[in-house]
């Protein structure tokens, strides 16, 4: 392990628009590291204070009642104790929840990947469900806000990709928590897939970017180089990476950094991340900003429909090799 750290970006409240020194941070970061955290985000410490009470409320329930509202191969909102990262079991369980539900849709529009989604599972919890609606909203106000730090630092102009994240994006919340042991029986652990050697093995994230609050436990990881450094919890902070969808976009200029979460051994862990991602009519494609005088695109045009349901499938159960973006290099890339 290395002493190298993660850069620390202060928003100044995100009220206003980035400035031009948040500008070039955001995009430094994007370019080296893939990884950054924030402070003077915005977000309420209030907001953040109930949402870590109710996750610890929704996984402290016996298995029994948490699997009242398991999610399905048809249904990716939901919980889940058997989620797979690279076709290896992580030791965690999860709660998926989007912002919306999608409109009622004829079988062949374009738009029906709600296959993909469905609808929320929500939990009896009193103050659960408005809790976690006022924090998705906050999530999406802030990657919006961030989203124009990472078009400026390309040379596009600030609301250059707004438009794809309209009423219908397909941003969702994740509640993680990570045991200490394997939430399945024994009896149950033998008839799927077996645990790997990580919490949450080493990818990507599929979409535009992530915002994450973690706990003070810390195992999150970020491959950097040769190595692996770790992302040390900040009092007030949330993490932020990109993901394939900005690598794609930036042609390379951002990264979207493998990162991993490592077993615990004294305390279990708890992590929220908000998955920021678009329509699933989105195509997309190097921007033509990002593609410098000397280079060419890197990437071939991409659905983000077709992308999202090879993923939700991979986590779900062991259903062939995950997609990549690097499926979709141009032949003088590859």
């Amino acid at each position: 392990m290395t002493t190298v750290s993660l850069p620390v970006i202060d928003l100044g409240g995100a009220s206003k628009a980035p400035s031009s020194q948040v500008v070039r941070r955001v995009a430094d970061a994007a370019e080296n590291f893939g990884f950054f955290q924030i402070v003077n985000h915005g977000i309420d410490d209030r907001d953040v204070e109930r949402l870590w009470a109710v996750t610890r409320t929704f996984f402290g329930q016996p298995a029994e009642v948490k699997r009242r509202i398991e999610r399905t191969k048809e249904n990716s909102r939901g919980y889940y104790d058997r989620e797979l990262t690279k076709n290896a079991r992580d030791l965690k369980e999860v709660l998926d929840i989007a912002h919306v539900p999608f409109p009622e849709l004829a079988d062949d529009d374009p738009r029906n990947f709600h296959r993909v989604d469905g609808q929320n599972q929500w939990p009896g919890l009193e103050g659960f469900r408005d809790t976690v609606i006022d924090y998705l909203q906050a999530c999406n106000d802030l990657s919006l806000w961030l989203l124009q730090a990472f078009c400026r630092g390309l040379g596009e102009h600030a609301d250059h990709l707004r438009d794809e994240f309209g009423a219908e994006h397909t941003s969702f919340l994740r509640m993680n928590r990570y045991p200490l042991h394997d939430p399945l029986t024994a009896a149950e652990a033998a008839n799927v897939t077996e645990l790997g050697d990580m919490a949450l093995h080493h990818h990507t994230d599929a979409g535009a970017l992530t915002l994450l609050l973690q706990d003070d436990v810390g195992g999150l990881q970020v491959a950097h180089g040769k190595t692996w450094i770790d992302v040390e919890p900040i009092a007030g902070a949330i993490v932020v990476n990109t993901g394939d969808m900005m690598q794609v976009w930036s042609n390379n200029r951002y990264t979207a950094a493998l990162h991993r979460v490592a077993p615990r051994t004294t305390d279990e862990r708890y992590s929220l991340p908000y998955f920021f991602n678009p329509s699933y009519t989105t195509i997309y494609e190097p921007l033509p900003g990002s593609i410098r005088p000397d280079d060419e695109a890197h990437y071939r045009s991409i659905s983000w429909g077709d992308f999202r349901q090879s993923r939700a499938d991979g986590d779900f159960a062991d259903y062939g090799a995950e997609v990549q973006i690097s499926d979709f290099a141009n032949e003088s890339q590859s």
